[in-house]
C-alpha cells in the first residue's frame, strides 16, 4: 500500500509559514536556503522541487520517493500568484479545494470533495510515495491518514504563524518514531518520523 507522507519546511517552534500564508522560502520568507540545505534536497528529493527550480538547476532525476503530490488551495495559490499553473509538472499533482470550479491546468486534478477518502482511494492504487506538501488545514483534515513526517527543521524561530496543522479540534495524539536524521552543517535538519 502508498503512504502518505508530511514532507514540509518548518520553524524550531513549529510554524510552516507566517501569519499571512505567503511563501516561506521567498525573498519575504524565514526560511534560509542554504547551499547545504539545496544540495541535500537535490541529492534525495528532487521530485520535491518545483518544475521551475528544477529546470534553473539542471535536475532532471525523477526522484525514488513520491510520484504524487497533494496540497490544499492556499499553497496552490502561492504558485499561482507567480504565474506557476502546476508547479509539480514531473509529478501527478491534486489540489483540494471547495473554491476552485475549475483546474487553471489540464495536468492538475481538483478534489472538491472529502480529502480523506481521496487519499484512502490514492493509497489503495498502484504507485510511489504520495506527498503531503501542505498547507496546515490540509494537514489537519488528513491528520489520521499521515504515514510519515519528513520535517526539514531551519534553524529559526517564528514566534508565531501558520502551524504544522491547523483546522482541528480537541486533541488526537499520535505515536512516531524516528526513522532517520540529517543534519546539515548550516544548521538545518532533517527529520523523518514513521507512525508506529
Amino acid at each position: 500500500m502508498r503512504t502518505l507522507t508530511y514532507y514540509v519546511a518548518t520553524t524550531l517552534d513549529g510554524f510552516i509559514a507566517g501569519a499571512d500564508g505567503g511563501d516561506p522560502s521567498g525573498p519575504d520568507g524565514f526560511f534560509p536556503i542554504t547551499p547545504d540545505y539545496l544540495e541535500h534536497i537535490v541529492t534525495h528529493y528532487p521530485e520535491t522541487l518545483p518544475g521551475p527550480a528544477r529546470a534553473a538547476l539542471g535536475v532532471t532525476a525523477p526522484g525514488t520517493r513520491f510520484d504524487t503530490v497533494v496540497e490544499g488551495r492556499r499553497s496552490y495559490q502561492i504558485g499561482l500568484d507567480v504565474g506557476v499553473t502546476d508547479a509539480y509538472p514531473h509529478l501527478r499533482h491534486l489540489v483540494c479545494s471547495r473554491s476552485l470550479t475549475e483546474s487553471p491546468d489540464p495536468a492538475v486534478e481538483l478534489v472538491a470533495g472529502d480529502p480523506v477518502a481521496k487519499v484512502r482511494e490514492l493509497k489503495s492504487e498502484e504507485g510511489g510515495g504520495i506527498w503531503l506538501i501542505g498547507g496546515a488545514e490540509l494537514a489537519g483534515a488528513l491528520y489520521g491518514e499521515i504515514d510519515e513526517l519528513v520535517l526539514k527543521v531551519s534553524p529559526v524561530t517564528a514566534g508565531a504563524g501558520i502551524p504544522l496543522f491547523a483546522g482541528k479540534h480537541g486533541t488526537d495524539p499520535r505515536t512516531f518514531a524516528l526513522a532517520d536524521q540529517v543534519v546539515l552543517p548550516g544548521g538545518a535538519m532533517f527529520l523523518t518520523y514513521t507512525r508506529r
